[in-house]
């Protein structure tokens, strides 16, 4: 419990909403319908969870006009999800904002150029030649290499590794842990050694990109590893030296981008999924979870290892449950045809 309290009534004034049920029941804390107490408020964006609302210990929800009425509370309004949001932002503690400036502790070269009204928290550590714009926010133990640019109204959570000559749009949004601009995974094979090719490159991440905390994204060779506009990334995704990931992808958690493979704008690429070097993926293409794209894909939805259109990948896997049934069916027709084969020369050998 949150410790905090607010009655039906106040809550509906305050979302300009319609209750069905008692204004002076007091409600204190918000939660999903799974976790929801019997003094929580809840909702419901659907029939499905106006169901599951109708069987759960809650005794209230935020729910759509659509929905039927209910021998429960119910506070109706026209979207149920953004007026859940509001009213956990009455019990959550969010993020303070940050006091603007320099923490004490944090070491800044002489050369960066910072813009004004930004953050710099504590333990950061800034290169030479680094540039931060206006309104941007760098919290704990954040590393910025020589030359990397950072937009305006950027926000970079603890623990996040900078390298050298990266570039960050407005906008955006890195997680803690993320690290941009490491060495790709690229050797040349010499004499029996493996030997590290050039790392010259550097990445380019556009407006408005969000990277998920422990995120890996690979320096280009020679030129650019670039995000587009718009991309977000999840958590534990690696993308490999010289990509090109196109404009408002959905990248999920744990997938994993070889190196030089390109994306077009609108792809969505389901969780532990792989997308072998140099492949190459149109837009608007769906990726399923654990698929594996080993050549160029075109517009479509796909799944499996190697991906294919998911209307093939599940009849072949509807197909493959039915193996075992065919196998023995097969093995009984064997046993039919030995027993008509041993049967034929029986007859053969009476003529004789």
């Amino acid at each position: 419990m949150t410790g905090k309290q607010i009655t039906l009534g106040q809550l509906v004034d305050l979302l300009s909403a319609e209750l069905h049920g008692d204004p002076d029941f007091v409600v204190t804390d918000a939660g999903t319908i799974r976790e929801c107490k019997s003094d929580w408020i809840t909702f419901a964006s659907d029939e499905k969870h106006f169901r599951k609302f109708e069987d759960s210990e809650a005794q209230v929800a935020i729910v759509s006009c659509a929905m039927p009425e209910s021998a429960k509370m119910t506070i109706r309004v026209e979207d149920p999800v953004a007026s859940f949001a509001q009213t956990v932002r009455l019990f959550r503690k969010m993020m303070k904002p940050r006091t603007k400036g320099i923490h004490p502790s944090a070491i800044v070269s002489a050369t960066a150029q910072l813009g004004s009204e930004i953050t710099i928290a504590a333990g950061v550590i800034i290169g030479d030649h680094v540039s931060i714009g206006d309104g941007s926010c760098v919290l704990e133990n954040t590393v910025l290499m020589d030359g990397s640019e950072i937009g305006r109204q950027v926000i970079i959570f603890p623990n996040v590794t900078i390298y050298d000559n990266t570039r960050i749009g407005n906008r955006c949004i890195l997680h803690a842990g993320c690290k941009l601009g490491s060495y790709g995974f690229g050797y040349s094979s010499v004499d029996g050694r493996h030997l590290l090719s050039d790392q010259l490159g550097y990445v380019e991440i556009e407006d408005e990109v969000e990277i998920g905390a422990n995120s890996c994204i690979d320096r280009g060779t020679f030129g650019s590893t670039l995000i587009g506009e718009g991309t977000k990334i999840d958590n534990l995704v690696q993308i490999g030296h010289n990509c090109q990931i196109g404009k408002h992808n959905l990248i999920c958690a744990q997938v994993g981008i070889a190196g030089s493979a390109a994306t077009g704008d609108y792809v969505v690429i389901g969780g532990q999924a792989g997308i072998a070097d140099h492949v190459e993926i149109s837009a608007k293409t769906m990726i399923g979870a654990q698929s594996g794209a080993i050549s160029d894909l075109q517009q479509a939805n796909y799944f499996g290892t190697p991906a294919r259109q998911i209307t093939k990948a599940m009849k072949e896997f509807a197909a493959l449950r039915k193996l075992p049934k065919m196998i023995k069916q097969l093995r009984q027709i064997e046993k039919q045809l030995e027993a008509i084969s041993e049967t034929a020369e029986s007859s053969q050998q009476d003529a004789a």
